[in-house]
């Protein structure tokens, strides 16, 4: 009786496991978009306001990636969000579809508002400061990567 207990605890109740190999991989995928943007932005990047200008961090391919680093970053949280809408995972299917879908939209219009709000002076909002214009293209794929949760949506 102990066995079926321990795993039905790993069971959603709108069956399928909870952790499967593709969740984990798209918490994992999310994770590591997360550290390479904070990690450039943190210890590479060079302070535009300083003067003189500072040499860029290490290491050197990471600073000579320049803003690319954010399409890295950002295009791993984005990879990370379309995996996690499978079926195997907690939001690809039931309620989670729902709240995957209506965050992504929700978190993509607040990222286009918060940009078009403080557009004046962007340069008080870490990484919207680097971005400047492309934000919309970050709130865009946001709201973008909430179709596919929209496709999977019964």
């Amino acid at each position: 009786m102990s066995k079926e207990k321990s795993n039905a605890s790993l069971d959603s109740p709108l069956g399928g496991k909870v952790f499967s190999v593709r969740f984990i991989l798209a918490i994992a995928l999310f994770v590591l978009g997360v550290a390479w943007i904070a990690y450039y932005y943190v210890a590479v990047r060079p302070d535009p306001s300083a003067f003189p200008a500072p040499e860029a961090g290490s290491p050197a391919f990471m600073a000579d990636l320049v803003r690319w680093n954010y399409v890295i970053g950002f295009g791993l949280m984005m990879l990370a969000l379309i995996v996690a809408a499978h079926k195997s995972t907690p939001l690809g299917r039931g309620r989670g579809v729902v709240v995957g879908m209506l965050g992504c939209f929700l978190v993509g219009l607040v990222w286009i508002c918060v940009f078009y709000i403080f557009s004046n002076d962007i340069n008080s909002i870490p990484i919207f400061n680097d971005l400047n214009q492309w934000n919309l293209i970050v709130g865009i794929a946001l709201m973008a990567v909430g179709f596919t949760y929209a496709t999977k949506w019964e």
